[in-house]
């Protein structure tokens, strides 16, 4: 049975809360400081919000993602701007050791083996190239985890799963919980009861309705972000192999060590 990543994907035009915005920028203005003039790939890369921004710094460009479906509304907003392809993160159709930068946003929960992701980013990145990771936070004490995902990583976790494999790792958080707003941060323990009866909404109707009760007021989900759109700050160094329980989001940049 063919899975509907559509149902779970962030596509523009959708209702959004001013988190979903605010994360979605962070983490392509992160990954820009280590794209200006390499040579990038993003794998599973959606609707490709951040594709512009990422190909106006990087040397090259390429994106693609396993849902064709999602691949071409991004091709109705880039036309020939941007070449998408259709291919499986486990299994990368590109040469040895010919990119610098590869990324994975919001996903590597989605893939069915991330140890496999892990290999393919080893054999198709250049000595010293990096794969930057942003991933749900699943140590947050009212985690909820998405239909259609197979394992969630930490902290802890990605330090062995890259380091396995023969990666230098280091950890930054976004979104910190306690800076929440006092309607997010007085229904996390409602949240958790949820999450543990099983009664978290799946469809996006619902969730959209849920979004609306937590965070008030929604926007709407653009097909491109651009520079300065939102501001940025740096997101805050982890300690290595320590659970984070303070942040919503963990980015992990893994170097391929020779």
């Amino acid at each position: 049975m063919k899975t509907d990543y559509v149902n779970v994907t962030e596509l523009s035009g959708d209702e959004g809360s001013l988190e979903q915005l605010e994360r979605m920028c962070h983490r392509y203005y992160w990954a820009g400081t280590y794209c200006e003039g390499n040579d990038v790939l993003e794998a599973a890369c959606g609707v490709g919000p951040g594709a512009g921004y990422l190909a106006g710094l990087a040397k090259s460009y390429r994106a693609g993602d396993f849902s064709e479906e999602i691949l071409e509304i991004a091709r109705r907003h880039y036309g020939e701007r941007i070449g998408f392809r259709q291919f499986d993160a486990q299994q990368m159709p590109f040469p040895d050791g010919s990119l610098d930068v590869v990324l994975l946003f919001e996903a590597i929960y989605y893939i069915p083996s991330a140890e496999r992701f892990v290999q393919e980013c080893r054999r198709v990145l250049r000595e010293g190239g990096k794969v930057l990771i942003a991933t749900a936070n699943k140590d947050l004490f009212d985690f909820s985890a998405s239909p259609h995902s197979y394992a969630y990583y930490g902290v802890r976790e990605l330090g062995e799963l890259f380091g396995g494999s023969g990666f230098e790792t280091e950890f930054f958080g976004c979104t910190p919980v306690d800076e929440l707003n006092w309607r997010q941060r007085a229904l996390r323990p409602i949240k958790k009861v949820v999450v543990n009866l099983g009664l978290m909404p799946s469809s996006k109707i619902a969730k959209t309705l849920l979004k609306r009760l937590v965070f008030g007021k929604m926007v709407v989900l653009p097909a491109e972000i651009t520079a300065g759109m939102l501001p940025y700050q740096e997101p805050v160094s982890l300690p290595m192999g320590e659970p984070d329980h303070r942040h919503k989001v963990v980015y992990c940049v893994a170097t391929r060590a020779a």
